[in-house]
């Protein structure tokens, strides 16, 4: 028993040399790992030789708010080596850290240069803030930040609200068109409750949208009622609640700043 014992494992160990299929699978992992390393040495030793410098880099489409030492000083950190060695996704990602870039795209053109092109924000509204930074509101409905002018609308709501704030916006500014009206800010509580500020000064509170109470047929009916409501007013009118199903109340203002309200059907 012991000597067929010992037979087996003899025959177990020797097994592994006397199988052809593995030796020859062994000996093609190593060709394949051999071949792997050479040419990785390969690329590293011609990415070090003095071929193809770059000599320049090539800014392309209108630029507004990057300044040209902006590009300057992230060239400097971005690009190092020469036209075969520059990692283009690591440059793009330190250009698209610039204020005011969404995108940057990086090409080569061959032999000396690299091609820059810049996509830039484009603001549309200011993101009110509490902690003091100053962000904005890009066409994407994408925030960002950079400082940007006074005379944008201001847009106040939770963090990602953005995107549905500026779609309201867009549409609460295409109806408040027919009377001569602009919304300079857009207010989004967390509730959900919709609040816009007109260029007069004049406050809408809309409240929630609701399937049987659309936002849209309350801004119509305060539209259609504007004119109508100023004139019977007599006084500024400061605010408008147009939470009501059929009609709206305004908020009056009154030299003693003494608020006094009006049911208006």
């Amino acid at each position: 028993m012991a000597r067929r014992e010992r037979n087996r494992r003899n025959n177990e160990v020797d097994g592994f040399w006397d199988r052809p299929q593995l030796l020859n699978l062994a000996a093609d992992l190593l060709i394949v790992f051999g071949v792997a390393v050479l040419a990785w040495a390969a690329m590293k030793g011609v990415q070090r030789l003095p071929f193809y410098p770059l000599r320049e880099l090539v800014v392309v489409g209108d630029v507004a708010h990057v300044s040209r030492a902006q590009i300057e000083h992230a060239t400097r950190s971005a690009l190092s080596g020469n036209l075969l060695s520059i990692n283009l996704d690591e440059a793009r990602a330190s250009f698209e850290k610039l204020p005011w870039v969404r995108r940057a795209e990086l090409r080569r053109q061959w032999p000396y240069a690299l091609e820059l092109a810049l996509e830039e924000h484009v603001a549309v509204a200011r993101w009110s803030r509490t902690d003091g930074e100053s962000r904005l509101v890009n066409t994407h409905g994408e925030v960002f930040a950079a400082v940007g002018s006074d005379d944008l609308p201001v847009f106040s709501g939770p963090e990602g609200a953005a995107p549905a704030m500026l779609a309201r916006y867009r549409e609460f500014d295409s109806r408040l068109a027919s009377i001569q009206r602009q919304p300079v800010a857009v207010t989004l509580s967390p509730r959900e409750a919709w609040q816009v500020r007109l260029d007069d000064g004049v406050l809408l509170d809309l409240g929630r949208d609701q399937p049987k109470l659309p936002l849209v047929e309350r801004l119509d009916r305060f539209t259609a009622h504007y004119a109508a409501a100023l004139d019977k007013a007599k006084v500024p009118i400061v605010a408008v609640d147009m939470r009501y199903p059929n009609g709206f109340a305004l908020r009056l203002g009154t030299p003693a700043s003494h608020d006094k309200k009006s049911k208006t059907s």
